[in-house]
């Protein structure tokens, strides 16, 4: 491998090699390992230092071996290190082909008249990496006035904006395949065939006990009419059944034995019920409940506001 790659070459693809062992053997998440760990960073810096210090000793040596040699053997010796691959070849033309320098042959045609104290100048051109990044960043400059200056394209405010509203189309999408993750806050009802069904089976595998098959009410309250103890509505029935019932009485709370998405399923089954005719329907209780989003309360509450702005 020392023939074939020099060490300003091969220090650092052992030294990521070494990374990517470390990235696949410890676990992190989804940060970097020497990101996560600080001692997994120290460990790297390490190895970095134990392979330069590897590197200088065995140059170190081979330049000791190299002077034990005799002639015929320094001979051998330069011939087989001569032999580099070609693409070391290219890497090397390349890097002065990017330095822009002259060999040190070639230097006397760039010295420079002027002479301090034996000290001269030479008149080497600027690298040419540098001088087409110079180049590039005016381009760059250039296109960036035309795009945002003159031709008023978004800028960092406006594609905050679509982030946010791409995030929350995605963020959609998520819920709907992650029913779980639905709350009394953010609970919907669902008209879904699927999901009415998966409502019933839940209602009359565990609610028809007490609220009779046909929502009637037996022990538990009638679930027809309009009256309610502790609110109807998709939210309100969600949270009763995830949290329970009045203390001491009442409903037990089915949140440790149903999914947030079952909850969801058999609130909005039950809410079929309503306007519905019972066999033996029980006695209303609790209180008539009004939806406060529904279209009669807002036309009443817009009604109450244009009466209160009329001149007496």
């Amino acid at each position: 491998m020392r023939n074939l790659m020099p060490s300003w070459l091969r220090i650092p693809v052992v030294f990521f090699i070494i990374i990517a062992l470390v990235e696949y053997f410890v676990s992190s998440g989804e940060k970097p390992a020497f990101m996560e760990q600080p001692i997994v960073l120290v460990f790297l810096l390490l190895v970095l230092l134990v392979l330069i210090a590897m590197e200088a000793i065995i140059s170190s040596m081979d330049a000791i071996l190299y002077q034990s040699l005799d002639e015929e053997g320094k001979a051998r010796y330069d011939a087989q290190k001569a032999r580099t691959p070609k693409f070391i070849t290219w890497i090397k033309t390349t890097y002065k082909k990017l330095l822009g320098s002259k060999p040190l042959e070639e230097e006397h045609e760039i010295i420079l008249d002027h002479n301090y104290d034996g000290i001269k100048e030479l008149d080497n051109n600027l690298p040419p990496w540098w001088l087409y990044g110079f180049y590039a960043s005016i381009v760059f400059a250039a296109i960036y006035l035309l795009r945002y200056h003159i031709f008023n394209g978004d800028n960092q405010y406006k594609e905050l904006e679509i982030e946010y509203a791409e995030a929350k189309i995605a963020i959609e999408a998520y819920k709907k395949t992650a029913k779980d993750l639905v709350d009394f806050n953010t609970v919907e009802l669902l008209t879904d065939a699927s999901d009415l069904g998966s409502g019933k089976k839940i209602f009359e595998a565990n609610c028809v006990a007490c609220h009779m098959s046909d929502g009637g009410g037996g022990i538990g309250p009638n679930l027809t009419d309009e009256y309610w103890i502790l609110g109807g509505g998709i939210k309100n029935v969600f949270k009763t059944i995830s949290e329970g019932g009045r203390d001491g009485k009442g409903m037990i709370a089915w949140k440790q034995q149903l999914k947030p998405s079952q909850m969801a399923q058999v609130a909005s089954y039950l809410l079929q019920f309503q306007g519905t005719t019972p066999a033996k329907p029980k006695a209303a209780e609790g209180e008539i409940w009004i939806d406060p989003n529904s279209e009669v309360v807002t036309e009443e509450v817009n009604e109450a506001v244009t009466d209160s702005t009329q001149i007496q």
